[in-house]
């Protein structure tokens, strides 16, 4: 497991033995375009020319501004997303992003890690 120094990111950054980034965000965390700008420069860091499929562990996330919405609609090193959630709340938020931007690669929401996990690998490798 590969962990990017946590410098100015509020979330924790790894890329994992499968070759998934692993980006989790601490309890009710209110999202800010510059949390959100350093989060993608960490991603864009530990994966260098490579791409990777990424899970988001959003679960009791607090709020998402507008500037960290705009920032995730832009185009990073992950090849998809995954967006994991355990509450109707985490659901409304990934709704309101998936609908709201558009996304610069797949995106799904989902509340099983396994299932979210299964769906980032399938046919997947790390992209150069």
């Amino acid at each position: 497991m590969t962990k990017q120094p946590a410098e100015g990111v509020k979330a924790d950054l790894t890329l994992d033995g499968q070759g998934v980034i692993q980006l989790k965000w601490p309890r009710a965390v209110s999202i800010s375009q510059a949390d959100a700008e350093a989060a993608m420069r960490g991603v864009n860091e530990l994966c260098g020319d490579l791409r990777y499929p990424m899970l988001v562990d959003m679960a009791t996330t607090a709020q998402v501004s507008r500037g960290a919405r705009a920032v995730f609609g832009r185009p990073c090193q992950a090849s998809r997303i995954a967006l994991l959630g355990a509450s109707p709340v985490d659901k409304v938020l990934a709704n309101f992003i998936l609908g709201i931007n558009k996304l610069p690669c797949p995106t799904r929401f989902f509340t099983s890690r396994d299932e979210a996990t299964d769906w980032l690998l399938k046919d997947q490798q790390a992209i150069a």
